[in-house]
Order: structure tokens, then sequence, then C-alpha cells
């Protein structure tokens, strides 16, 4: 049977489809301008003709910049980072809440173990103690640096750990019955079945590597050695840093260099850095909310 909608009810859809596209247009306009500049030639770009579709449409940005030396070392430097920063993260994550998931019974020591890594979250040290402990550890300018002092993330652990604890103990029960000890039940029960909330970590930890670009800053003492955000956080800020970049360009990039200014190389460095979170995060997706809200609510 179809219910018949009040008018108070289609005002209230009327206005909530308008809020939300509004503020879907708030996010995606700015993009597309800067996808449209990337695309655009520079003439165009520096008279300010381009607002959400490319003028005198060229790839020359692209070309540049992915012959550019400066731009492809700093994303290998993110790519490499970001592997082993979610292969630790998961790693770490996985092998902390597991234990922490268990009742009070078989792990005396959970509760102060779980407030103990919650006060991490309520209280840091600050900038200045971490920079200390990087540098007189010897990891400055080194990409350990910029995986190691964030190498679990309390929060996504607490997301596994209330997960884990919500699921049925009488599996694991099976497994220790057959003979399974804890590392194989781990691995052949427990995280076959925590797939939602693996993956809703994994994208976390994912994005935060990708776009991380402060402790880049602070920890890399060479721009050779900076990651992509970092790099691009440098060249948009300060737009001079791309022409002095110019100078050791061979004859084909300086020919190259006439048909580009700093706003089109910049948009096309951005939108480059944006592809792989917009290739990753719609296979994902789809276990956000149900990893996120089955590990927030339970336990």
């Amino acid at each position: 049977m179809k219910i018949k909608s009040s008018a108070p009810r289609k005002l209230f859809l009327a206005v909530n489809v308008i809020v939300l596209l509004t503020i879907g247009l708030i996010c995606v306009l700015p993009f597309i301008n800067v996808l449209a500049i990337s695309f655009s030639g520079k003439i165009a770009v520096t008279a300010g003709k381009v607002t959400f579709l490319p003028v005198d449409f060229n790839t020359d940005a692209y070309t540049f910049i992915t012959r550019s030396s400066a731009f492809v070392k700093a994303l290998v430097v993110s790519v490499e980072r970001t592997v082993l920063g979610v292969a630790v993260n998961l790693i770490l994550i996985v092998i902390t809440a597991y234990p922490l998931s268990k009742p009070k019974s078989e792990f005396h020591a959970r509760n102060f173990i779980s407030w103990y890594f919650v006060l991490t979250i309520l209280f840091s040290g600050g900038l200045i103690p971490s920079y200390m402990i990087v540098r007189y550890t010897g990891l400055m300018d080194n990409i350990l640096a910029l995986v190691l002092p964030g190498s679990l993330p309390v929060f996504s652990m607490l997301v596994v750990m209330n997960y884990m604890r919500g699921l049925p103990h009488e599996l694991e029960e099976a497994a220790y019955i057959d003979g399974a000890s804890h590392i194989r039940t781990l691995i052949h029960v427990v995280l076959p079945i925590s797939t939602p909330t693996i993956a809703t970590v994994t994208l976390f930890s994912f994005v935060g590597h990708w776009n991380s670009w402060f402790d880049g800053l602070i920890y890399m003492n060479s721009p050779e050695h900076y990651p992509l955000q970092s790099y691009l956080q440098t060249v948009v800020t300060n737009p001079e840093s791309f022409f002095r970049q110019t100078t050791n360009l061979n004859e084909d990039l300086k020919t190259m260099l006439n048909l580009v200014n700093s706003r089109t190389a910049n948009a096309a460095q951005l939108f480059l850095a944006t592809l792989p979170i917009l290739a990753v995060y719609p296979f994902l997706q789809k276990y956000f909310t149900t990893g996120l809200v089955m590990g927030s609510v339970k336990g």
C-alpha cells in the first residue's frame, strides 16, 4: 500500500534535496574549476576566462608535469610512504585490537590497556616532543619518520576492537576445540568476517597517509625527499618556486614551458594527486558505512 505524503513531508524532502545539492556543488565546483584550468591554454588562464569548462583545450600541462623530475620524485615518495604506512597501520591495528576484544576473564589487563590508548587521543605531547623524538632517533630525512610516529591509529584500532567484540564467540571456541592457536584463529576465522571494518580503517589509513603534508615539511630536510602533498603545498603557496624549478630543465621542457604557466601546472599537479583517492574510494565505499557503524556501536 502506497502511503500518501503530507505537505510538510514534501516540503521537508524538497528542502533536503536543495540543501544537499547545494553542499555537493560547493564541494565539487572548485574541483571542476581546477580540472578545467589544467586543460586550458596559458593565455586563457592568465586572462581569467576559465570557469568550469576548458578554454583552448590542451594537455600541455600534464605532459610537462609528468616529465618534471621534482613531481615524479615526490610521487614516488608518496607511493612508498602510503604502501608502507598502510601495511604498518593494519598490522598494528589487528594485533592490538584482537587481544583487547577478549572478555576481561581472558585478558585481565584489557580495561587498563584500553584506557591507556584512549588517553593518547585526549592528550598529546605536542609538536616539539614529537620532533625531538624523530630527531634523536636518527629518523630525520628518512621515510620512516613519516610512518612510525603514527604507526598505530588509536581511533581505527578502537573501531576494529569494538567490531571484533561483537563477533560470535562460538566461532573462536570452535576453532580452539579443533586445535587452532590464537594466531591461526585470528587469520582464518576473525579476519575473514571482519572485512567491512578492515576495509574502513584501510581507507582511513590510505587517505591519511596520502593527504598528509605537514610531517613531510618538518621531518624532511631536503625537498627531494618531500612526499607529494608537501611538494604541492610549497608550490601552491609559493608559485615562484615553480619557476625556480625550471632553471635546470632540458631544451624540450624549456620549450614546453612557453605553453604553460604556474596556474595550469599547479592545477594539473593537484588533479593528478587526487586521482589515487578517486580510484580507491569507490571500491571501499560499500564497506565504509557498515564497518564504521558496526564497529562504533557494538561492544
